[in-house]
């Protein structure tokens, strides 16, 4: 029996890790901006001294990504049991800890243990934790029995291979975009269409029988109340009755809602959350691209700096496109560069591109021709 404990043990905390790891491998950024929410909100309970973190979430995002990969890989190899195990319930203990802390006081509505892949509540995540903890807890009771399936110099080499890797790939996504996009921002997605809810309210009624007190569940109102009794109602799809975009709103310096215009035509759209922290490595070849699409595509800059902020900014580098005012997590969601660059037909996205891989016209226009 304990051998079947073992390895499912071994298994189910091993894939994971590696599988909770990779998801966020795929979107480093998206990792800083929860470790940014949660460094947020410690500063408020805890102390402002938190906010010192703030500046190294995509530091310590990144440490931890790799970190549950690679504890993953060592799990299923029984790598150093002695000492994977004990970093692995100090994970698992922290990582619980965030997430009860979430749910019970309700501060961070989505703890980001799948990246945008797989969406939790804040107790479905405690919950996973807590299941996950007792595995981990067997797997460290036992700790010092388990023969590692590889030889010690096979196993090191694994290790350090999988840390490299894991490192390359996290590099390579925040330098560039996501290899896979879970957003709802992402390249094909009409943004109108994700404002909407994706279906509408159905319920459940639940009813008991007056003659045998039998419970009675039916997806309308029984009116009958000489036979029914009505107890509750219950929504059975509240999930998909929210609309997976909420917060998208575009205003100008006067403060003018013209959210709706962003969907109308032809848009190319520069996405300048914060000019402070903004890379200017790659401006001249956005400075072309404005130039060369001058009077072919109309283009805006969105930003969640002060008009005083963004006016010093493009001022300094010469950047000739007007400027509108959107949420910085919004901004962060939309793309996760800074500067990005994204165009939208008719509200629907066509092409996406990290200011490391900033496009050519061609390349643009080429985008709004395909369907």
């Amino acid at each position: 029996m304990r051998k079947i404990i073992d390895q499912f043990s071994r298994f189910f905390v091993g894939a994971l890790f590696i599988f909770s790891g990779l998801i966020k491998l795929n979107d480093p950024i998206g990792t800083e901006i929860k470790m940014e929410e949660y460094f947020e909100v410690f500063a408020d309970d805890f102390g402002s001294f938190f906010l010192f973190f703030k500046s190294y979430a995509l530091e310590i995002g990144f440490i931890l990504i790799v970190l549950e990969v690679v504890l993953g890989i060592a799990v299923l190899i029984n790598y150093r049991m002695n000492i994977t195990t004990k970093i692995l319930l100090a994970l698992i203990v922290f990582f619980t800890f965030l997430t009860f802390y979430s749910a019970y006081f309700n501060k961070v509505t989505d703890c980001g243990c799948f990246g945008d892949a797989i969406k939790l509540t804040p107790w479905q995540s405690f919950t996973k934790d807590v299941i996950l903890i007792v595995f981990i807890l067997h797997l460290f009771w036992y700790r010092k029995t388990y023969q590692p399936v590889l030889y010690s110099r096979e196993g090191n080499i694994v290790i350090i291979i999988s840390t490299i890797v894991c490192i390359g790939l996290g590099v390579y996504a925040i330098r560039h975009l996501p290899f896979i996009d879970f957003r709802a921002y992402k390249i094909g997605n009409n943004i109108p269409q994700q404002m909407q809810p994706q279906e509408q309210p159905k319920f459940e009624y639940i009813f008991q029988r007056k003659d045998n007190g039998e419970e009675v569940r039916s997806a309308e109102y029984l009116p009958d109340t000489l036979v029914y009794k009505y107890v509750s109602v219950r929504q059975t799809n509240e999930d998909k009755t929210k609309a997976k975009i909420t917060d998208y709103t575009v205003s100008t310096v006067e403060g003018e809602d013209i959210t709706q215009s962003t969907f109308q035509g032809e848009k190319l759209l520069f996405i300048i959350y914060d000019v402070s922290k903004a890379s200017v490595s790659n401006i001249d070849k956005i400075r072309q691209l404005v130039k060369d699409l001058d009077g072919k595509v109309e283009m805006m800059v969105l930003t969640a700096s002060s008009s005083e902020q963004f006016e010093a900014f493009r001022h300094e580098y010469q950047l000739a496109v007007p400027y509108y005012f959107v949420d910085a997590t919004v901004l962060k969601t939309i793309i996760r560069s800074n500067p990005g660059i994204t165009v939208w037909k008719d509200g629907t996205v066509k092409g996406m591109w990290h200011h490391n891989d900033t496009p050519d016209a061609a390349e643009v226009l080429e985008k709004l021709k395909t369907d």
